[in-house]
């Protein structure tokens, strides 16, 4: 029986509608040279790489992110890079392997949800250009993915609740598949987690181990911070349709090494929003502050009746950007969790990777609570949690 495809749009973000204050051309001089020259550096690895890979006949393959979706639209995101034949799509690696992923830009996906495709309008270059490019504006069986080899795409369909499967297909390769949540109208309580020191320990003393943890450590030997997996559960029995949203400044290249890490330790499933590292000629790289935000807008925005609970750490900004959230959205956020990293987690040259000896505590009307440990949390949030909201 025939079908009828489901239309869909790309998502406006901050790479693509840049406020004034993130825009580069409105940068001092010297960060708009030093910026610069990275995106320069960056494009002129990508395209040695690129002309490398295919002398060695790489072709490119799709990888697919976990998405989620409202009873009216669904947001799906993937990523086109250059691999060997042999590659397969979602395979765990180390970091460093991860890290040095080949972007394919401008490649042709097709893509459907639950074997219905999608045909998608295409506008021009957008990460790139203001104008809209008019030999890209139309309509077509496939979507385009971006200079990076991104996709970010909202698929305009009614589905009904539950775990659906959404397809991905590139020439030559064969169909890659990821799951897809759409939540159910009406559900009263959500949860947005941060993911490194939060959930998963990710810190060290010294800056060194902290890059061997990030680039060379085996994936499947990643720590759990104590007694976050219990808590995360007995949220989920307390609010049993909750979903959880995973919401983390690390980039797209170790998604697999999360999600892996997520089931292996049996915290609650649910999408994972992590963030773009390739350089753009717009914004640079995104602040893991204005990424936060932007996807917190979004879901606040996505799911307008629902209460969010937020869980996060002092270790980094999330203090701030989750009191900023409140503030935004009065009424909506339901508790804040922050775990409290102990003095050895941070390293004297913390304030280098954006972190502070010093834990703010939001100044907020939604209650916070804090712990050093996920049973510290527990202990202080749950009794809350159960009362009537």
């Amino acid at each position: 029986m025939a079908t009828v495809p489901i239309p869909a749009r790309r998502v406006v973000s901050t790479v693509d509608s840049a406020s004034a204050p993130e825009r580069m051309e409105n940068k001092p001089l010297a960060i708009r040279v030093a910026r610069r020259l990275v995106i320069d550096g960056f494009g002129l690895w990508a395209r040695f790489s690129r002309a490398l890979g295919r002398r060695l006949h790489w072709y490119p393959k799709v990888e697919p992110y976990v998405c989620y979706g409202t009873d009216d639209y669904a947001r799906l995101i993937c990523r086109t890079t250059f691999a060997p034949g042999h590659s397969q799509s979602g395979t765990l690696m180390r970091g460093l392997r991860a890290m040095l992923a080949v972007p394919a830009g401008s490649i042709h996906v097709r893509i459907a949800i639950d074997d219905v495709p999608i045909e998608t309008v295409q506008v021009g270059s957008s990460e790139i250009y203001d104008k809209v490019d008019r030999v890209r504006d139309r309509s077509g069986d496939y979507a385009i993915s971006d200079s990076s080899g991104y996709l970010d795409l909202v698929a305009e369909r009614r589905l009904e609740p539950g775990v659906h499967t959404v397809s991905y297909v590139v020439e030559g390769r064969h169909p890659v598949h990821a799951e897809l949540f759409v939540i159910a109208p009406g559900t009263p309580v959500g949860v947005i987690s941060d993911v490194d020191d939060t959930i998963m320990v990710t810190n060290a003393p010294s800056m060194v181990k902290a890059a061997y943890n990030l680039l060379l450590l085996n994936p499947k030997k990643r720590a759990s911070v104590p007694g976050m997996g219990v808590f995360f559960n007995r949220i989920a029995d307390q609010f049993p349709n909750a979903p959880f949203f995973y919401l983390s400044t690390s980039p797209w290249n170790v998604e697999r090494t999360i999600r892996t890490f997520i089931d292996d330790q049996g915290f609650p499933e649910g999408p994972l929003l992590l963030r773009d590292l390739d350089p753009r000629p717009k914004t640079f790289v995104p602040s893991g502050v204005q990424h936060k935000l932007e996807f917190a807008e979004q879901l606040m925005n996505d799911f307008p009746d629902m209460k969010f609970i937020l869980i996060g750490d002092d270790g980094q900004k999330d203090p701030i950007t989750y009191a900023t959230i409140a503030h935004r959205h009065p009424g909506r956020v339901l508790a804040i969790g922050l775990r409290q990293l102990s003095p050895r987690e941070f390293s004297p040259l913390a304030s280098v990777a954006g972190r502070t000896t010093v834990h703010p505590m939001p100044i907020t009307d939604a209650p916070v609570f804090t712990g050093a440990t996920g049973a510290n949390l527990m202990k202080t949030m749950m009794p809350f949690l159960k009362l009537p909201h």
